[in-house]
């Protein structure tokens, strides 16, 4: 479960991620064919409205509106519920209620007393996130009738009937707190925060979603319980599925499962109104300052200007021009601070919100840049519109950028459910359709009108406060619902879209549809043609180079390579590639380990060939440019360093240096912070160069394609690009070595660091096809997997209340004798001796007790039914195929995976874990500010 709060949208979502901040889009739909899929006849109480794209509205007589998607293509279904609440509307002493309420709906009903483990039990993949203007709670499931009636039946239980108990109140607040202090842990989070804190004098945007600590802590049971009973009603609910399902009988089960459930009385005697917020900030008089100051490796600059609400005509353009700073390279933002080496990263984000927000101008700096250079450029280049105005080109790429963004989040039936949460929480779901119209209708005059009406400095939180006798004030319009629905009332949407086959993901299946072949010099090609949902298809171009000689002591300059590809080609720059991707609606991206290059592709089939002709350019004739090689090596650094002071990166990398000690120099050895902070500085492009030239071909290379297209296109653009194109030198996979590592145990201190990072295992003589294997899978998915119901998290998160993220994994090779169990948790740091004390116990019940029948059972169900689901994505079977050409193996192997998994027993499983897991060979890493919060001991039990 997640807050989805200012920290994890922007900073964890943006920063972690090279400042993508492109705007998120809206999501054009299909319609679906009218006549064919509407039942003839309504269940009695429920009424039919809206249809638009392939969505249809319904409405019970208690207030429930439905959003009903059917989408055949894939064989699973979501049921999303979104309650139209979240911490916009929380009261004083309130903050984060609506996210601790979040969390306790997880705690079950009487009728459905155990929530996680009924969601592990059918695979589903759920989750509940809290934002804003909205909370909403959902789960993907493989589609069938039963599974539909039972996400149905616990969705209308939950809305009424959920315990809400303080005995859950007092183990749940303290995940809650952790999960605080997890964001507490990056100034980078931080800082975004208090910017909006500073922002806003009165509104709860201003307020992270998450809360204050105080309130977490402090919060009264009966007031979460009053918060529930006024907004977890049917009437402030909208419940969306969409996927593979029958329309009729949906609804019917609806009917049956929601329509029980009363329209509430709402009074003021009863204390239940739901009274619109009606907060509004006063216009801004002039700039506000903000300033944090705590450890880290990374500075930041932020500045933030006030915007109108989502639903306003003006924020199609305010998109556009978030875009137009933001896109990289090219945007203003990147060509202002980026490319001249004034920071590291720069970007932009606004957002979109049910009420005036804000959008945002960032840049993240090393140490040694100047932040007040950063500053005066970024809020020069934000502000400075008026003096170089917007142009035509500028307007067309970023609108393609956002187009290809829509596009290619057509095909995906569950993100559609999700993302009708926000809209509807913003006004209207059919706002998504009109925002998308509006973008594609933004022309430049638009955008230089939005930027000079908000970029002022008087309307701006950044740096220091100036005071003026004449403040240049903006006045932020408003709009009302009644607008809203007028807008909404009249749109129809779009033309249908290509809808996909009804495709079965069996292995057996994939594998009879799957068309395999090899050109001359040994590049390989596994084709599986489909008909998908908006014509998508996804391909994984890779290329295999060096071994162990010619890659010693070279592996970071093999591993910098590959993103160095689409920087310039023979014929085109950096921006002319992305621009292309851009109009070809194609999102393509090219990484390595160190012995490999994969292009991954995703576009649609009309766009294939020539996003494949593309991609064969840049994967043949790159240049290396010099200028475009000193700002990755930049933004490389600025990573690196920004992870010196972090508990989760610095432990994780000590576990993983001392688990598998290779020599300096070798492939596979694990380098630390320093070493790679050397290596990059130390790193010329000529070495770049160098190392592309004597060791990349095709010979060791292979295609995996998914989707829909034409297979004799395909094979001749794979013949004509790749086989003449033979590899320098020869390939030959890193061979892993097993290690039996002595156990440690290391304590590593992160000063200001508000949580604390846990990580323990041990190495495994093992491969994913010994004997053992299966066994040990499904033990430690009872052990440590599932949703929140595994033994670590049952007793570490629901009932210790310990920790917000607690699990454990098993790895093993498909070629070497190596594998690992691990497991890892957040916490905070006076409770590492709770949590030690707790994951030993935990450890020593299993192997001393055992696991139950009741337990297999439960667990083999999920995981084979969570395998199903994973084979139904597409970019997922791919990748299967790419490890296939490696491993020699075809979708048999999975098929006898899933074979042994059903055949074992609870002797089995008790049996391999016992054989393997040792608690005695178990190692221990932890991370966090253990000097400044002493260790609190742990509980004595009788």
């Amino acid at each position: 479960m997640q807050h989805a709060s200012l920290n994890y949208r922007l900073a964890v979502g943006l920063f972690a991620t090279a400042l993508a901040l492109a705007s998120v889009p809206c999501i054009a739909l299909a319609q679906q064919p009218a006549a064919a899929a509407r039942p003839a006849a309504l269940p009695a109480g429920i009424t039919r409205g809206a249809s638009v794209e392939g969505i249809t509205e319904y409405a019970l007589a208690n207030g429930l509106k439905v959003l009903l998607f059917p989408d055949q293509s894939k064989p699973t279904v979501t049921v999303n519920i979104t309650y139209l609440v979240g911490s916009r509307h929380e009261g004083y002493g309130e903050t984060g209620m609506a996210h601790l309420l979040e969390h306790l709906v997880f705690k079950g009903t009487p009728k459905h007393p155990n929530i996680p483990q009924e969601l592990t039990e059918r695979g589903a993949f759920p989750n509940g996130t809290t934002w804003y203007d909205r909370t909403n709670y959902f789960e993907t499931m493989p589609a069938s009738d039963a599974n539909l009636e039972w996400a149905l039946d616990l969705e209308a239980d939950r809305m009424v009937n959920s315990y809400i108990a303080k005995k859950d109140l007092e183990s749940e607040f303290t995940v809650v707190r952790n999960e605080f202090e997890s964001g507490e842990n990056s100034p980078v989070n931080v800082t975004l925060q208090r910017t909006m804190a500073a922002a806003f004098d009165w509104h709860n945007y201003g307020k992270s979603t998450i809360g204050a600590r105080a309130d977490i802590e402090n919060v009264p049971i009966e007031r979460l319980q009053a918060f529930y009973r006024r907004y977890y009603q049917p009437d402030n609910a909208i419940l969306v599925v969409a996927g593979k399902f029958d329309e009729a009988a949906a609804l019917r089960l609806i009917a049956t499962k929601f329509g029980s459930i009363p329209r509430p009385q709402r009074s003021l005697d009863r204390g239940n109104l739901l009274f619109p917020t009606y907060t509004r900030d006063p216009d801004q008089d002039g700039e506000r300052e903000v300033t944090v100051r705590r450890v880290g490796d990374q500075q930041a600059v932020i500045a933030a200007y006030k915007v109108p609400a989502g639903t306003h005509p003006d924020f199609a353009a305010i998109d556009v021009l978030a875009q137009v700073l933001t896109r990289t390279p090219g945007g203003r933002l990147h060509s202002a601070l980026v490319q001249p080496g004034l920071v590291a990263q720069a970007g932009s984000q606004a957002f979109q919100l049910a009420e005036p927000g804000l959008l945002f101008g960032l840049a993240l700096l090393r140490k040694e840049q100047s932040v007040d250079s950063a500053r005066r450029v970024l809020l020069a280049t934000m502000e400075g519109f008026a003096a170089r105005p917007v142009t035509a080109d500028e307007v067309t790429q970023a609108k393609a950028a956002l187009t290809r963004q829509i596009e290619l989040s057509m095909n995906n039936s569950q993100n559609i459910a999700l993302d009708l949460s926000e809209w509807a929480s913003m006004g209207d779901w059919r706002l998504l359709f009109i925002h998308r119209d509006r973008i594609e209708a933004v022309t430049p005059a638009d955008v230089q009108r939005v930027a000079t009406t908000y970029f002022k400095p008087d309307n701006r939180t950044v740096g220091t406060f100036i005071p003026t006798d004449a403040p240049a004030r903006v006045t932020i319009p408003t709009i009302a619902q009644a607008t809203v629905d007028s807008v909404a009332r009249a749109y129809r949407g779009r033309a249908a879209m290509a809808a996909g086959e009804a495709f079965d993901p069996s292995p057996s299946n994939i594998d009879a549809r799957t068309v395999r072949g090899q050109l001359a010099n040994g590049f390989k090609l596994a084709m599986l043609p489909k008909q998908t949902r908006g014509n998508q298809v996804v391909a994984r171009i890779s290329l295999r180079h060096g071994n162990l000689e010619t890659l010693s002591g070279r592996n970071h300059i093999a591993a910098f390579m590959p993103g160095m590809l689409d920087k310039g080609t023979r014929t085109r720059s950096r921006q002319q590639i992305r621009e292309e991707f851009d109009r070809l609606k194609a999102q393509v991206s090219f990484v390595g380990a160190g012995n490999n290059i994969q292009a991954s592709v995703t576009t649609t089939r009309e766009n294939l060939m020539p996003t494949l002709r593309l991609v064969g350019e840049i994967l043949k004739t790159p240049t290396f440019p010099a200028e475009e090689f000193e700002e990755l090596r930049r933004q490389q650094l600025a990573a690196i360093e920004s992870n010196k002071s972090e508990p989760v990166a610095l432990a994780a990398t000590e576990y993983q240096r001392r688990m598998s000690p290779y020599p300096k120099g070798h492939p596979l050895a694990v380098t630390s912070f320093e070493e790679d902070i050397a290596n990059l500085q130390a790193m010329t492009v000529e070495q770049v160069r160098s190392i592309y030239t004597e060791l990349v071909g095709a010979s060791y290379g292979d295609l995996a394609i998914v989707g829909d297209f034409d297979r004799a296109e395909v094979e001749a653009w794979a013949k004509e690009t790749f086989e003449g194109w033979r590899s320098p030198k020869p390939f030959a996979r890193a061979e892993r070595q097993f290690f039996d590592v002595p156990q440690f145990n290391v304590s590593i201190e992160t000063p200001d660091k508000a949580n604390a990072f846990f990580i323990a295992g041990q190495n495994l003589r093992l491969r994913d096809d010994s004997p053992d294997y299966p066994a040990l899978t499904i033990g430690n998915f009872i052990l440590g997997g599932g949703f929140l119901n595994s033994r670590l998290a049952t007793r570490i998160r629901q009932r210790d209340g310990i920790s917000y993220g607690v699990g454990s994994g098993l790895s093993a090779q498909s070629l070497d004798q190596v594998g690992s169990f691990s497991a890892n948790a957040i916490y905070a740091p006076e409770n590492v001796l709770r949590l030690e004390t707790a994951f030993g116990e935990e450890i020593g019940r299993i192997l001393s007790e055992g696991i139950t029948a009741e337990e297999l059972e439960a667990a083999r169900n999920a995981w084979l039914q969570q395998r199903v689901q994973m084979r139904a994505n597409d970019g997922f079977v791919a990748s299967m195929f790419a490890a296939q050409y490696i491993t020699g193996r075809t979708m048999a192997f999975e098929q006898q995976l899933d074979d042994k998994v059903r055949a074992l027993t609870v002797n089995d499983v008790n049996a391999a874990m016992r054989r393997h897991i040792n608690l005695a060979r178990i190692s221990t890493v932890k991370a966090g500010d253990f000097k400044n919060k002493p260790p609190v001991a742990p509980p004595t039990r009788p």
